[in-house]
């Protein structure tokens, strides 16, 4: 195997690659990148055995073949070199070079490509598409709600599942919920509804341009995604996820209009002198006021008010700050609104106008 490549392009790749790889396998070869040479591309694959990671890129391939490395190792030698094209030979035996041509040589072990775990394919016809940008805001909407309560490993993940006309991804994590809702233009295959690591869908957001279409599909307890020139697929958790439309309220008597900017500068000023561990702070609101407390034992106590729209009795409430400065950061309008029946029962936060996503926050005693 020959091909030589710009070192910066196979660098970005394989920094990715590095990412998929556990830090620690028993099984040496999932410490290993696949690099595949053939025609004018190189194939560069890694897993973890739960997510895996396939990418193309352009090279020029003067002998095809394919090998495995130490990942860590290559990533760490491809830093240093210098700007510019980079060779990669191996002829016969076990090592891989890597040489600028010049003065610059390294040789890595290498262990046959035919030891490197099969990556999980699944039939083209079972892919639907949608938009890059609407699929990383479905993410973005969800996934910092997610559980991290390992002994509830069902909530440890987005669901997604088709609804009548729409693909839906919820997150909770039984404090807090998030949903989001999205109508593709081409028809959806029938699935049901699945639970996705965080661990997939970081990456996804990551790696896709937010230009052109994702390709999806769900087959064998398996996530596939295709999208520029990678492909990612992912193991999902096997559990039962929460029936969360029984946390969703019907309706809402009351409603407060902010703007979501002062909101936010004020959420930030307040929660400094939040308690450490429980995060609670007090808001209340009173006709075109609302009013933001905190109170740290021993340290302090914050207040500051913004202006607000509201038509309704004087409310208080015991509130995480995470659980509303984590919505307000990815609501995409200028203003925002908070429903609510009564101070101790769900608040849902949407957009205004309202959009196709909402966040509901249970709120804490107020002692």
């Amino acid at each position: 195997m020959r091909f030589s490549c710009d070192k910066n392009v196979i660098l970005k790749e394989i920094s990715v690659a590095q990412e998929i790889i556990a830090s620690r396998n028993a099984l040496s070869i999932l410490s290993n990148v696949l690099l595949e040479a053939e025609g004018d591309a190189i194939t560069i694959k890694a897993t973890d055995l739960k997510v895996s990671f396939e990418t193309r890129i352009p090279v020029v391939v003067e002998a095809p073949g394919n090998t495995t490395v130490f990942c860590d190792k290559l990533l760490g030698i491809l830093r240093t070199f210098p700007d510019g094209e980079v060779r990669f030979i191996q002829d016969d035996g076990d090592r891989l070079t890597i040489t600028d041509g010049k003065n610059i040589n390294f040789q890595l072990h290498s262990i046959s490509a035919d030891k490197f775990p099969e990556i999980p394919e699944t039939d083209e016809a079972t892919f639907f598409s949608l938009p890059q940008k609407d699929f990383i805001n479905m993410v973005g909407q969800t996934i910092f709600a997610i559980s991290d309560d390992e002994t509830r490993y069902f909530m440890n993940g987005v669901f997604m599942e088709k609804g009548e006309d729409r693909l839906i991804m919820v997150a909770t994590d039984g404090r807090r919920l998030s949903y989001i809702s999205n109508s593709p233009e081409g028809e959806v295959p029938e699935f049901e509804g699945i639970i996705i690591p965080p661990k997939v869908l970081h990456l996804v957001r990551k790696l896709a341009s937010g230009e052109g279409e994702i390709k999806l599909a769900v087959a064998d307890k398996t996530l596939f995604a295709k999208f520029d020139n990678q492909k990612v697929t992912s193991t999902l958790i096997d559990g039962q996820f929460p029936n969360y439309s029984r946390v969703i309220p019907d309706n809402q008597d009351y409603e407060v209009q902010v703007n979501r900017a002062e909101f936010i500068d004020a959420l930030r000023r307040v929660s400094l002198l939040a308690d450490h561990k429980s995060k609670r702070l007090f808001l209340s609101v009173s006709g075109e006021k609302l009013t933001l407390k905190s109170d740290e034992s021993e340290i302090g106590e914050a207040e500051e008010s913004i202006v607000c729209r509201y038509e309704g009795p004087d409310s208080e409430f015991a509130l995480n700050h995470v659980y509303l400065s984590d919505p307000l950061k990815v609501i995409g309008e200028d203003e925002v609104s908070m429903k609510f029946t009564e101070t101790n029962k769900a608040i849902t936060m949407v957009s205004v106008p309202e959009s196709s996503y909402f966040h509901i926050v249970m709120p804490m005693q107020m002692e």
